[in-house]
C-alpha cells in the first residue's frame, strides 16, 4: 500500500476551531503503456496510452488495457511485460511499462489512433473517434446466466467496500470487485480512475487464466460509464453493478450486447437497467403484492 498512498500535513477546520494533523492521500501519477511488436529483427515501439493512475498492479493496468482496447484476445499474445528501466542508472522506472507482444500478432495502427494522454476519470475521451471506441467483445455473453438472487445484490458495495484497503485510508479511489454468485469476491482492485480499476481487475483475471469470464459479477464504486460495459464485455463480463448512475450511451450498448446492468445499488435498492432475467426476483417480498 505503501506505492498507494501519501501523508500530508492539513489544517483541519470545524465551525471555529482548527488543528494541524497527518493525513494520506490516494497517489496519482503518469503510467506510458508502450508496445514491441513485429517480426525479428524489425520490431517497433510505440506508445500507445498515458494515463494517470495510482501506483501498484501496473503490469495488470497495462495487460487489461490492451485486451480492453482490442489489441491482444488474451496473455498467450505477450511475450514479456516489465517496467522499463534506465540503463544507465541501473534503476526501475515506475512509471513506464513495455509490453513486448508476440511476433504473429498482426497490430492494426489505424485502430489504435488516440490522443497522448487519458485522464483518470475517463480514458474514452482520449479516443480520437467515437468510431475507435467500439471494439469486439472476445464471445458473445452466454444468455440467462450466471443468475444472482436479488438480496445478493445489496450486499456487494459493503463487501466491496470491506476489502478497499487504501480507500479505508484516504476516501480517494475507485473500487472494482468480481463477484461469483454465491457472493463469493474473487479479485478485488483499487485506482484513483475507475476504468484503470476495471483494467487492474481484468488484467489479474487475464494473468489468472480466467478470461473470458462468463460467470461472474463486476461490482464498481462509481457509476456506469460507456467505458466500463466496454470493457466488461471484452472481458466476457455478463452483469454490471454500480453504485452511481450510468449514461444513457452506458444503457444502449449494454442492451444491444445482451448485458445485465444494474445503477444506484446502494441503501437496500437498485435499478435494472437491461437484462433483467439474470437476477432471481422470486424471493422479493414485494412481487405479486
Amino acid at each position: 500500500m505503501s506505492q498507494s498512498v501519501t501523508h500530508v500535513n492539513v489544517h483541519r477546520v470545524k465551525g471555529m476551531e482548527q488543528v494541524s494533523e497527518p493525513d494520506l492521500l490516494a497517489v496519482e501519477e503518469p503510467l506510458e503503456i508502450r508496445i514491441g511488436y513485429g517480426e525479428g529483427h524489425q520490431r517497433k515501439e510505440k506508445s500507445l496510452s498515458i494515463t494517470m493512475r495510482t501506483p501498484g498492479n501496473d503490469l495488470e493496468l497495462a495487460t487489461g488495457f490492451l485486451i480492453g482496447e482490442g489489441i491482444i484476445n488474451s496473455v498467450a499474445e505477450i511475450v514479456s511485460i516489465r517496467h522499463c528501466q534506465n540503463v544507465e542508472k541501473e534503476e526501475e522506472i515506475g512509471n513506464v511499462v513495455r509490453v513486448e507482444l508476440s511476433q504473429e500478432l498482426v497490430i492494426d495502427l489505424q485502430k489504435l489512433q488516440r490522443h497522448f494522454y487519458t485522464s483518470s476519470s475517463c480514458g474514452v475521451c482520449g479516443k480520437s473517434s467515437i468510431e475507435a471506441v467500439q471494439v469486439s467483445a472476445c464471445e458473445a455473453l452466454p444468455r440467462g446466466r450466471p443468475v444472482f438472487d436479488q438480496q445478493l445484490i445489496h450486499q456487494l458495495p459493503d463487501k466491496l467496500l470491506e476489502v478497499q484497503n487504501v480507500f479505508e485510508y484516504t476516501g480517494g479511489l475507485h473500487a472494482a470487485g468480481l463477484f461469483d454468485n454465491e457472493g463469493q469476491l474473487l479479485l478485488m482492485r483499487e485506482d484513483v480512475g475507475r476504468h484503470n480499476a476495471v483494467d487492474k481487475l481484468v488484467g489479474a483475471a487475464a494473468d489468472r487464466g480466467l478470461l473470458p469470464l462468463h460467470d461472474y459479477l463486476i461490482q464498481v464504486s462509481g457509476r456506469a460509464s460507456f467505458e466500463l460495459v466496454q470493457k466488461a464485455l471484452v472481458a466476457g463480463i455478463p452483469i454490471l453493478s454500480a453504485i452511481g448512475a450510468p449514461s444513457s450511451l452506458a444503457v444502449k450498448l449494454a442492451e444491444s450486447s445482451g448485458m445485465t446492468l444494474m445503477g444506484f445499488v446502494r441503501n437496500q435498492r437498485y435499478n435494472i437497467y437491461t437484462g433483467s432475467e439474470r437476477i432471481n426476483l422470486a424471493s422479493y417480498t414485494g412481487v405479486g403484492a
